[in-house]
Protein backbone atom coordinates (compact mmCIF):
# COMPACT_ATOMS: atom_id res chain seq x y z
CA UNK A 1 0.00 0.00 0.00
CA UNK A 2 1.46 3.34 -1.04
CA UNK A 3 2.17 5.82 1.73
CA UNK A 4 0.61 9.25 1.54
CA UNK A 5 3.12 11.80 0.29
CA UNK A 6 3.83 14.55 2.81
CA UNK A 7 2.77 17.99 1.63
CA UNK A 8 5.67 20.37 1.19
CA UNK A 9 5.62 24.00 2.28
CA UNK A 10 7.10 26.48 -0.20
CA UNK A 11 8.79 29.37 1.57
CA UNK A 12 9.57 32.62 -0.25
CA UNK A 13 12.23 34.79 1.38
CA UNK A 14 13.67 38.25 0.80
CA UNK A 15 15.45 40.84 2.92
CA UNK A 16 16.39 44.49 2.63
CA UNK A 17 13.45 45.71 0.61
CA UNK A 18 13.97 49.20 2.11
CA UNK A 19 10.48 50.51 1.38
CA UNK A 20 10.24 54.29 0.93
CA UNK A 21 7.29 56.65 1.11
CA UNK A 22 7.49 57.02 -2.69
CA UNK A 23 7.04 53.26 -3.24
CA UNK A 24 3.24 53.21 -3.27
CA UNK A 25 2.15 50.71 -5.91
CA UNK A 26 5.70 49.43 -6.48
CA UNK A 27 5.25 46.11 -4.69
CA UNK A 28 1.63 45.21 -5.44
CA UNK A 29 2.52 43.01 -8.42
CA UNK A 30 5.54 41.62 -6.55
CA UNK A 31 3.50 40.39 -3.57
CA UNK A 32 0.83 39.01 -5.88
CA UNK A 33 3.49 36.94 -7.66
CA UNK A 34 4.95 35.74 -4.36
CA UNK A 35 1.48 34.57 -3.30
CA UNK A 36 1.19 32.51 -6.48
CA UNK A 37 4.59 30.84 -6.01
CA UNK A 38 4.77 30.20 -2.24
CA UNK A 39 2.83 29.26 0.88
CA UNK A 40 4.64 31.60 3.30
CA UNK A 41 6.67 34.80 2.81
CA UNK A 42 9.67 35.69 5.00
CA UNK A 43 10.81 39.32 5.22
CA UNK A 44 14.33 39.32 6.68
CA UNK A 45 14.69 42.84 8.05
CA UNK A 46 15.29 46.35 6.73
CA UNK A 47 11.64 46.52 5.81
CA UNK A 48 11.86 50.32 5.76
CA UNK A 49 14.57 52.50 4.29
CA UNK A 50 15.06 55.05 7.06
CA UNK A 51 12.94 53.74 9.92
CA UNK A 52 10.00 56.08 9.33
CA UNK A 53 6.57 54.89 10.41
CA UNK A 54 5.19 56.30 7.15
CA UNK A 55 7.40 53.85 5.24
CA UNK A 56 5.95 50.97 7.24
CA UNK A 57 2.46 52.24 6.40
CA UNK A 58 3.32 52.09 2.70
CA UNK A 59 4.57 48.52 3.12
CA UNK A 60 1.43 47.54 5.02
CA UNK A 61 -0.69 48.89 2.17
CA UNK A 62 1.38 47.00 -0.43
CA UNK A 63 1.06 43.79 1.58
CA UNK A 64 -2.70 43.82 1.05
CA UNK A 65 -1.94 42.14 -2.29
CA UNK A 66 -0.15 39.29 -0.46
CA UNK A 67 -2.61 36.47 0.17
CA UNK A 68 -0.24 34.13 2.06
CA UNK A 69 1.03 34.39 5.66
CA UNK A 70 3.91 36.82 6.16
CA UNK A 71 6.61 36.31 8.80
CA UNK A 72 9.08 39.14 9.42
CA UNK A 73 11.87 40.47 11.61
CA UNK A 74 13.13 44.02 11.82
CA UNK A 75 16.57 45.15 10.65
CA UNK A 76 18.98 47.90 11.64
CA UNK A 77 17.37 50.40 9.25
CA UNK A 78 14.05 49.88 11.02
CA UNK A 79 15.72 51.04 14.26
CA UNK A 80 17.25 54.19 12.72
CA UNK A 81 14.69 56.64 14.17
CA UNK A 82 13.78 54.65 17.28
CA UNK A 83 10.36 53.97 15.72
CA UNK A 84 10.69 50.18 15.83
CA UNK A 85 7.70 49.71 18.14
CA UNK A 86 5.48 51.80 15.88
CA UNK A 87 6.72 49.95 12.78
CA UNK A 88 5.92 46.60 14.41
CA UNK A 89 2.45 47.84 15.37
CA UNK A 90 1.67 49.01 11.83
CA UNK A 91 2.68 45.67 10.30
CA UNK A 92 0.96 43.56 12.96
CA UNK A 93 -2.27 45.38 12.05
CA UNK A 94 -1.74 44.02 8.53
CA UNK A 95 -1.54 40.50 10.04
CA UNK A 96 2.24 40.20 9.65
CA UNK A 97 3.79 37.80 12.16
CA UNK A 98 6.47 40.10 13.60
CA UNK A 99 9.06 37.98 15.42
CA UNK A 100 11.48 39.25 18.06
CA UNK A 101 12.34 36.26 20.19
CA UNK A 102 8.97 34.79 19.21
CA UNK A 103 7.85 31.85 17.11
CA UNK A 104 4.88 30.94 14.96
CA UNK A 105 3.85 27.62 13.45
CA UNK A 106 2.31 27.64 9.97
CA UNK A 107 1.36 24.26 8.58
CA UNK A 108 4.23 21.86 9.18
CA UNK A 109 6.84 24.60 9.74
CA UNK A 110 7.79 26.51 12.87
CA UNK A 111 9.43 29.91 12.37
CA UNK A 112 11.61 31.46 15.08
CA UNK A 113 12.90 34.97 14.55
CA UNK A 114 15.17 37.68 15.92
CA UNK A 115 16.94 40.67 14.43
CA UNK A 116 20.32 39.38 15.57
CA UNK A 117 23.40 41.55 15.96
CA UNK A 118 27.09 41.85 15.10
CA UNK A 119 30.23 40.73 16.85
CA UNK A 120 32.17 38.74 14.26
CA UNK A 121 32.69 35.12 13.43
CA UNK A 122 34.56 32.05 14.58
CA UNK A 123 38.05 32.77 16.00
CA UNK A 124 37.62 36.47 15.20
CA UNK A 125 34.46 36.83 17.29
CA UNK A 126 34.63 39.78 19.67
CA UNK A 127 34.96 38.76 23.33
CA UNK A 128 33.37 40.33 26.38
CA UNK A 129 36.51 42.06 27.64
CA UNK A 130 37.64 45.63 28.07
CA UNK A 131 35.62 48.80 28.14
CA UNK A 132 31.95 48.78 29.16
CA UNK A 133 30.96 49.84 25.62
CA UNK A 134 32.63 46.73 24.17
CA UNK A 135 30.94 44.53 26.74
CA UNK A 136 27.59 46.12 25.93
CA UNK A 137 28.11 45.47 22.23
CA UNK A 138 28.92 41.81 22.87
CA UNK A 139 26.06 41.44 25.33
CA UNK A 140 23.59 42.54 22.65
CA UNK A 141 24.73 39.65 20.43
CA UNK A 142 24.52 37.24 23.37
CA UNK A 143 21.00 38.43 24.19
CA UNK A 144 19.84 38.02 20.60
CA UNK A 145 21.22 34.46 20.49
CA UNK A 146 19.43 33.65 23.74
CA UNK A 147 16.18 35.06 22.35
CA UNK A 148 16.55 32.88 19.25
CA UNK A 149 17.24 29.83 21.42
CA UNK A 150 14.14 30.54 23.48
CA UNK A 151 11.96 30.93 20.39
CA UNK A 152 13.24 27.65 18.94
CA UNK A 153 12.72 25.85 22.26
CA UNK A 154 9.07 26.93 22.35
CA UNK A 155 8.54 25.32 18.96
CA UNK A 156 10.00 22.11 20.41
CA UNK A 157 7.75 22.22 23.47
CA UNK A 158 4.52 23.31 21.77
CA UNK A 159 4.49 21.14 18.66
CA UNK A 160 5.42 17.72 17.33
CA UNK A 161 7.01 16.83 13.97
CA UNK A 162 7.45 20.44 12.89
CA UNK A 163 10.36 21.60 10.72
CA UNK A 164 12.17 24.59 12.24
CA UNK A 165 13.23 27.67 10.29
CA UNK A 166 15.27 30.57 11.72
CA UNK A 167 14.47 34.08 10.44
CA UNK A 168 17.17 36.73 11.03
CA UNK A 169 18.49 40.01 9.73
CA UNK A 170 22.14 39.65 10.77
CA UNK A 171 24.18 36.70 9.51
CA UNK A 172 24.88 33.67 11.75
CA UNK A 173 27.87 32.51 9.66
CA UNK A 174 30.73 34.13 7.76
CA UNK A 175 30.19 32.25 4.48
CA UNK A 176 27.13 34.27 3.47
CA UNK A 177 28.79 37.66 3.94
CA UNK A 178 31.81 36.85 1.78
CA UNK A 179 32.08 39.61 -0.81
CA UNK A 180 31.69 42.42 1.70
CA UNK A 181 34.81 44.30 2.89
CA UNK A 182 36.46 42.23 5.62
CA UNK A 183 36.80 45.33 7.79
CA UNK A 184 33.02 45.39 8.37
CA UNK A 185 32.50 41.65 9.02
CA UNK A 186 32.05 42.25 12.78
CA UNK A 187 29.09 44.50 12.02
CA UNK A 188 27.33 42.06 9.68
CA UNK A 189 26.61 39.21 12.07
CA UNK A 190 27.82 36.89 14.78
CA UNK A 191 28.65 33.20 15.19
CA UNK A 192 26.74 33.34 18.48
CA UNK A 193 23.55 33.14 16.41
CA UNK A 194 24.69 29.85 14.88
CA UNK A 195 24.92 28.02 18.21
CA UNK A 196 21.16 27.66 18.82
CA UNK A 197 20.60 27.00 15.12
CA UNK A 198 22.94 24.02 15.32
CA UNK A 199 21.73 22.71 18.67
CA UNK A 200 18.00 23.00 17.98
CA UNK A 201 18.15 21.05 14.70
CA UNK A 202 17.00 23.88 12.47
CA UNK A 203 16.35 22.94 8.83
CA UNK A 204 17.47 26.28 7.37
CA UNK A 205 18.14 29.89 8.34
CA UNK A 206 17.47 33.04 6.31
CA UNK A 207 18.97 36.50 6.76
CA UNK A 208 19.73 39.72 4.90
CA UNK A 209 21.84 42.79 5.81
CA UNK A 210 24.93 41.96 3.71
CA UNK A 211 23.94 43.41 0.31
CA UNK A 212 27.03 42.20 -1.53
CA UNK A 213 27.54 38.94 0.33
CA UNK A 214 26.97 35.36 -0.84
CA UNK A 215 23.61 33.65 -1.35
CA UNK A 216 24.26 30.31 0.31
CA UNK A 217 26.40 28.73 3.02
CA UNK A 218 26.05 26.34 5.92
CA UNK A 219 26.84 26.16 9.62
CA UNK A 220 29.46 23.88 11.14
CA UNK A 221 26.72 21.28 11.61
CA UNK A 222 25.56 21.48 8.00
CA UNK A 223 22.47 23.68 8.46
CA UNK A 224 21.76 25.59 5.26
CA UNK A 225 21.95 29.38 5.58
CA UNK A 226 20.66 31.72 2.88
CA UNK A 227 21.45 35.42 2.52
CA UNK A 228 18.31 36.61 0.76
CA UNK A 229 19.15 40.30 0.65
CA UNK A 230 17.25 41.71 -2.31
CA UNK A 231 20.39 43.09 -4.05
CA UNK A 232 22.00 39.62 -3.93
CA UNK A 233 18.91 37.95 -5.37
CA UNK A 234 18.86 40.52 -8.17
CA UNK A 235 22.56 39.94 -8.87
CA UNK A 236 21.92 36.18 -9.01
CA UNK A 237 19.18 36.67 -11.60
CA UNK A 238 16.06 36.10 -9.48
CA UNK A 239 13.23 37.95 -11.22
CA UNK A 240 11.19 38.94 -9.34
CA UNK A 241 13.73 38.89 -6.49
CA UNK A 242 12.57 36.32 -3.96
CA UNK A 243 14.13 32.98 -3.03
CA UNK A 244 12.06 29.79 -2.83
CA UNK A 245 12.88 27.04 -0.34
CA UNK A 246 10.76 23.91 -0.01
CA UNK A 247 10.46 22.04 3.26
Amino acid sequence: MATKKEKKTRIAAVGDIHVRETDRGKYEEYFTKVSEEADVLLLCGDLTDTGRTAEAEVLAEELKSCSIPVVAVLGNHDYERDNQKAIRKVLIKQNVHMLDGDSVVIGNVGFAGVKGFGGGFDNSMLGMFGEPMIKQFVQEAVDEALKLDGALSRIDSDTVDVKKIAVLHYAPIKATIIGEPEQIFPFLGSSRLAEPINRREVVAAFHGHAHIGTLEGETSKGVKVFNVSKPILQKEGYDPPFFIFEV
